[in-house]
Parts: C-alpha cells; sequence; structure tokens
C-alpha cells in the first residue's frame, strides 16, 4: 500500500478541467483552480489517463479555434448580416453582408508563428573567435566602450 497523502483527485475534474481548457486554461491555472500546485497536475495526467485526455481534448479545440480566427482575421472576411433601420414607424430588416479586411497585426503573427525563418523580428548573429568556434556574447545592453573593447580583443 502506498504512503502518502491520499489523493485530492476526483472523477468529476475531467469534465471541470475540459472545460476550463476550452476557456484557455493552463496547467498552472488549472492548478490554481483545483487548489493544488503545478507538479500534482502533471501527476495526474500521468496516474488519471482520463484526466490527461480531457486536458489535451480541451486545449486542441481553444487552440484551433483560435487559430481558426486569427486566420480569418488575418485574411479578411464577410458574413451575412441584418440591417434595421424604422421607416414610417415601421422596422425594416435588410439583409447586407458585413465585410472585415485583412488585419495585418494577424497576418504577421500568423506568419511570424508559422514561417519564422523568414518573418521574424529577430536576426541572429553568431560571432566566430579567433580559432574559429563560436563565441556566446551576450551584446545586448553593453555600452559602446564595452563593444569596442570587445572588437578589439
Amino acid at each position: 500500500m502506498p504512503g502518502g497523502r491520499p489523493t485530492k483527485y476526483k472523477e468529476e475534474y475531467n469534465e471541470q478541467a475540459y472545460k476550463l481548457c476550452l476557456l484557455g486554461a493552463t496547467d498552472k491555472s488549472l492548478a490554481d483552480f483545483f487548489e493544488i500546485d503545478e507538479a500534482t497536475v502533471n501527476r495526474w495526467k500521468l496516474e488519471y489517463p482520463e484526466f490527461c485526455e480531457s486536458l489535451k481534448r480541451g486545449k486542441v479545440i481553444a487552440d484551433t479555434e483560435i487559430a481558426q480566427s486569427l486566420y480569418q482575421r488575418a485574411k479578411g472576411y464577410s458574413h451575412p448580416e441584418d440591417k434595421i433601420f424604422v421607416h414610417d414607424g415601421l422596422p425594416v430588416i435588410v439583409p447586407t453582408e458585413k465585410h472585415y479586411p485583412p488585419d495585418t497585426g494577424a497576418a504577421m503573427a500568423w506568419l511570424k508563428n508559422r514561417k519564422p525563418d523568414s518573418w521574424s523580428d529577430t536576426q541572429k548573429l553568431e560571432l566566430t573567435g579567433a580559432d574559429g568556434g563560436p563565441v556566446d556574447v551576450r551584446i545586448a545592453g553593453m555600452s559602446d566602450e564595452e563593444l569596442e573593447k570587445l572588437l578589439e580583443d
């Protein structure tokens, strides 16, 4: 018989975790919700396959819906929309089409994640030492004097 404290896990946590993941919950926020630590969430994933599957299902659905929304926003889209007017004191419903133009911010987010080699804002800089081997140098935040000294060495 294993020692230690009895588990707080309950079978109804599967459905709760699934719904929380649909809302974007992370393992950390699940731990907060269930009043446990994140290591316990990870242990439950191993010990209770149905719990692990609930998390995966919820996270995949949520991520897919967000990806679809981002994609639609990036390329622009249209949808039917009813406009309601009042004419001679009576409501009149006019079917129209609402158009959303492409959003460059959404397009950039999409491209940076899908094609980071082509669309990343960061540049990779490789320095080599006198021996031709790589040099691990962090230059961000260095003063001009420090950079000049580094180039002299």
